[in-house]
């Protein structure tokens, strides 16, 4: 457990080196969403780099969405907060992902 405010996990070059960061519900959701944007074709800077999978990027936004109604009403404001926007930017890139 972390002893940063709201269990925050630290920021990974503040690690020991070979060490990973504890898995919490941010991590979680914000690794599926790293995924979601690689097979809509973005890299690690956030800009476009190549052909978007879109039914790999259809299917880990799924998860995400169920992942929100599976835990409704038992997550904390911030990690609701996280979710809902993390879903939200998605879906509005896959939208224009389709459109191209």
């Amino acid at each position: 457990m972390s002893d940063r405010p709201g269990g925050a996990t630290p920021p990974t070059d503040e690690l020991p080196e070979g060490e990973v960061p504890p898995i919490d519900f941010h991590t979680f959701v914000l690794s599926l969403s790293t995924s979601a944007l690689i097979h809509l074709g973005y890299g690690p800077d956030g800009e476009p780099t190549g052909t978007p999978n879109l039914a790999f990027a259809r299917q880990t936004i799924d998860l995400l969405a169920l992942l929100e109604q599976k835990t409704a009403g038992n997550l904390t404001g911030d990690e609701e907060r996280l979710l809902s926007e993390v879903l939200f930017d998605l879906r509005m890139r896959f939208v224009k992902a389709q459109k191209t």
